[in-house]
């Protein structure tokens, strides 16, 4: 708002002062309502970076459902072939650590048209791959592009909406990756079945293609950021309250993955469900998570950050326990196999909910190290992904699947303490308040 010329008060009425009357006469209605000078949500640029980001998704988990086709194409073995996702998620957690500095020198809508055209390409490159090293090379230059994706999208969402939007914005771009589950990767498989594993990556590429031009028009001209350096990882790391938000992130997503890794298995031990059925308990469960990533960026924003990295972890532990519970005794009655389902969506609502939550946090806490600690907890994401996985494979290996639940629940409690440890003083600190 512009600033209104006074009188000076030996002179009340100067000339100047009563020609300087009549603009600030003028220009007070337009300002007499404070949501007026609101910045506008825009929230329709975000649900192209969201659309983007569920392309990445896609692309980030389609290996999983056509490894037999991708095997036996290639001639490797099925866990030869598992290694393409191995080494995705691993270059993808270091690259987003890393590469945020780099980024912060960049206009973030250059870079990330920049990255776009390279994760095109990258699935072009996929489509035609002669042999196995040809695939996993262009593997990796799909993990780097998809984490330079995932978080210009997350800093990009924050910066074309208001602070009051910043939870629901990351909420939307959330929404992209999940829907990615639910919707993009059975697309995928479905035309894997019908034109073979290089039409998979052939499609991604074409889809992206437009989406290049698409963001060159919507998202507004940006210059870069303040430049990142190492001591701003340093500052971002060694706040003891910063580094138990992003503990949050890998103790809750650990313990969400010590039993999803291998939830199929889990509930063929409890009901032994038909093919159709377990194809609607994983559709409803991804449903769930669709509408919890939204619900997370809300709750930020309504009820604000501290309270909602207290709350969604904890909400989250009464969840996931609520899912062995449920399974207990289980003899086929039809109120236990309802209960089951509900725990099961409220868990998996509740998962896709931390992300934003914990980002929002990082941002409203420290928005002069936003670029910097975003970067850590997209790669945060990624190491509580990793620990689950490995720790429900390891319960797996000794024939102890039935524990997987609860010792994911054990990761979740430490998640619950990490809250309470990032939030100590935190109601006090500018800008985490809730709005409405």
């Amino acid at each position: 708002m512009t600033s209104v010329p006074t009188s000076s008060p030996s002179s009340p009425s100067s000339p100047s002062s009563a020609s300087s009357a009549a603009p600030a006469a003028a220009a007070k209605p337009a300002c007499a309502n404070p949501a007026a000078t609101r910045q506008r949500p825009h929230t329709g640029r975000v649900w192209w970076l969201a659309l983007t980001v569920f392309l990445v998704g896609i692309d980030e988990n389609i290996c999983t459902g056509i490894l037999p086709a991708i095997a036996t194409g290639l001639n490797v073995s099925t866990a030869s072939a598992g290694q393409l996702t191995t080494i995705f998620s691993a270059v993808f957690a270091l690259w987003a650590f890393t590469m945020a500095a780099w980024l912060s020198r960049h206009s973030r809508r250059r870079a990330l048209l920049v990255a776009l055209v390279v994760f095109a390409l990258s699935n072009v490159a996929a489509a035609l791959a002669p042999d196995y090293a040809a695939l996993f090379v262009t593997r990796i230059a799909m993990a780097a592009s998809c984490a330079t994706i995932v978080l210009l999208c997350s800093r990009l969402a924050t910066d074309i909406t208001p602070p009051e939007y910043h939870g629901r914005a990351v909420g939307i771009i959330f929404m992209g990756i999940s829907a990615s589950l639910v919707l993009g990767v059975p697309l995928g498989m479905t035309l894997e079945h019908w034109a073979g594993w290089r039409a998979v990556f052939a499609a991604i590429a074409l889809a992206s293609a437009p989406l290049v031009f698409v963001l060159w028009r919507v998202l507004p001209p940006s210059a870069p950021s303040a430049v990142l350096t190492l001591r701003t990882y340093v500052r971002a790391l060694a706040q003891p309250r910063r580094l138990a938000a992003q503990g949050v992130t890998i103790a809750m997503l650990g313990g969400h993955f010590t039993l999803f890794a291998y939830l199929v298995p889990y509930l063929e031990s409890l009901f032994a469900p038909s093919p159709h059925t377990m194809s609607l308990l994983f559709l409803a469960f991804g449903v769930a998570g669709v509408a919890g990533a939204w619900l997370g960026g809300w709750a930020a924003d309504r009820v604000g950050p501290v309270a909602s990295l207290l709350g969604c972890p904890a909400l989250f532990f009464v969840a996931m326990m609520s899912v062995p519970l449920a399974a207990l005794h289980y003899h086929g009655d039809i109120w236990q196999t309802v209960f089951f389902l509900v725990a099961m969506m409220v868990w998996g609502s509740l998962s896709w909910s931390i992300s934003p939550v914990v980002q929002n946090h990082l941002i409203r806490s420290a928005p002069h190290d936003a670029d910097a600690n975003v970067g850590v907890n997209v790669a945060a994401m990624h190491v509580g992904v990793a620990l689950g996985a490995g720790a429900g494979g390891a319960l797996v290996d000794i024939d102890a699947l039935a524990l997987t639940p609860w010792a994911g629940c054990a990761m979740v409690a430490a998640a619950v303490l990490c809250a309470w440890l990032a939030t100590r003083g935190g109601q006090s600190c500018q800008g985490l308040q809730g709005h409405g």
